[in-house]
């Protein structure tokens, strides 16, 4: 552990980790990305995959290993359900950090397929980011906003269309997809100028995880919701983190079944748009109430 030494050397040490660790894996995957885009032949390209998708679980591994290395942090994990590395998987997890990636990726390295997230299309242009997702076959989209839709109509649906196309390929290969159902990182601003009827979390956006089960939602095995606390650093926690300074880090996870409750044509039928957001928003306040738990024991303790 090198948690001891001052902060400004800990700092640009984490920072320089950090970076080190996204350029060596970016680049790897990227090279062997433009290896598999020249091969026609499947059963290669599945297997370059399969390849691709274990440096996405390496990138994580190693990201939470400097952690651990500049950080002297105690883990509390527990798991609800059983998981397999040959399945499909839709993880839901609040969002507090951008080390919750990070968190994320090592999580699923352990237990299930790669993570792998629907990318904003202007995050292509990312140093080793947009390539690298467009490697792992991370489906980028173009969003559209009601009023857009609105003022052209002929563009409904177009996302949807897109998701199922991009999803095409992971038909073969098996996958965890993430999303941050509160749509932005938690903060106490956020939370005040939004009016969010939980403590520790944001209203979540139906929308978005309607959207992404309406896609790939009979491709799921499960739903995996994921909690994340940090509750000896609730605020800044990649600045905490780059200082050496996070001690503790709490994860909650426990699958839950994809059936009628949560497949449906949300954006048509307002029945099941109407059950989709009761249920979406128990299973938040069951989180917000547990993550209040968790502080309380610990402060306790």
């Amino acid at each position: 552990m090198l948690n001891f030494l001052p902060v400004f050397i800990l700092f640009p040490l984490n920072v320089l980790l950090q970076i080190a660790n996204l350029v060596w894996w970016g680049s790897l995957i990227i090279v062997v990305g433009l290896i598999k885009l020249v091969i026609p032949v499947p059963v290669i390209r599945r297997a370059i995959s399969t390849f691709l998708n274990m440096c996405m679980h390496g990138f994580g591994v190693c990201a939470v290993f400097f952690i651990n290395l500049t950080n002297k942090i105690e883990w509390d994990e527990k798991t609800d359900g059983d998981f397999s590395r040959q399945g499909w998987y839709l993880m839901m997890a609040n969002h507090i950090s951008w080390i919750d990636i990070m968190l994320l990726a090592r999580f699923a390295a352990r237990r299930m397929p790669a993570t792998k997230f629907f990318i904003k299309q202007e995050l292509i242009w990312v140093p080793f980011v947009g390539l690298g997702a467009w490697a792992l076959d991370m489906p980028f989209m173009k969003r559209y906003s009601r009023d857009f839709v609105a003022k052209y109509p002929q563009l409904k649906g177009k996302d949807i269309e897109a998701t199922h196309r991009a999803c095409e390929k992971f038909k073969l290969i098996p996958t965890t997809i993430v999303n941050f159902v509160e749509g932005t990182r938690f903060t106490e601003f956020k939370q005040q100028k939004t009016q969010s009827p939980f403590t520790n979390l944001l209203t979540p956006k139906a929308g978005g995880i309607a959207f992404t089960l309406a896609a790939m939602g009979e491709q799921f095995s499960n739903i995996v919701d994921i909690t994340l606390v940090f509750p000896d650093n609730p605020r800044h926690v990649m600045y905490e983190m780059l200082c050496g300074r996070i001690t503790k880090i709490v994860i909650r996870a426990k699958v839950l079944p994809v059936d009628e409750k949560v497949i449906g044509d949300y954006f048509n039928d307002s029945v099941f748009r109407y059950r989709f957001q009761a249920w979406l928003n128990q299973l938040w306040l069951d989180k917000d109430q547990q993550i209040e738990q968790i502080k309380q024991q610990l402060s306790v303790g």
